[in-house]
């Protein structure tokens, strides 16, 4: 199976689904020179939200670590300055006027 994004009504071809650990993400090069944070949860759901932390502009929410919230929302927390970003939307669950682009994920 293949693990793919949707970026301009067009589905891009990222990884194996192999390839990704449970809780564990991977970064993926976009043809437009962004990077994705691609992740699978336990239950085997894929997720996709832009590598970029924003507050700190690094690269680096693939290397996050995965939780979810007691009503139920699962999040990557950034390894640097800690904010929690909602997997689904991309919203900052520490900071309502922050987020990053979420992308639609499927395996085929």
């Amino acid at each position: 199976m293949t693990v793919e994004l949707l970026l301009a009504e067009e589905w891009f071809a990222v990884c194996d689904r192999d390839l990704l650990t449970p809780g564990r993400g991977v970064a993926a090069l976009l043809p437009d020179g962004n990077q994705a944070a691609v992740f699978a949860d336990r239950h085997g759901t894929l997720y996709a939200v832009e590598n970029r932390d924003p507050f700190t502009g690094a690269y680096v929410l693939s290397r996050g670590l995965l939780g979810s919230t007691a009503d139920g929302r699962h999040f990557v927390a950034s390894p640097l300055l800690k904010q929690r970003f909602d997997l689904a939307t991309g919203q900052c669950l520490d900071d309502d006027s922050v987020s990053v682009p979420a992308f639609t994920v499927r395996a085929r």
